[in-house]
């Protein structure tokens, strides 16, 4: 699995950090940092973080040929 967070569009609400904080993590109050390769087995937290992101700002890549964030 492969993310990719467009920064620009994110305002740093921080849902992501919450549902998936092995993998977004803010630095300092607004700017976020991410894991863009992470493991299968946090693709659930990682669907749930895309799916709340307000600004939908995440998209996963399932690299298996599908792409989209877990709300397609």
């Amino acid at each position: 699995m492969r993310i990719a967070v467009d920064l620009n569009r994110c305002q740093g609400y921080a849902q992501c950090v919450y549902l998936a904080h092995e993998v977004f993590r803010l630095t300092g109050q607004e700017a976020l940092t991410y894991e863009p390769n992470p493991d299968d087995e946090r693709r659930l937290q990682v669907e749930r973080a895309a799916a709340a992101c307000p600004v939908q700002a995440i998209v996963i890549d399932r690299l298996d040929g599908a792409k989209g964030s877990a709300t397609s």
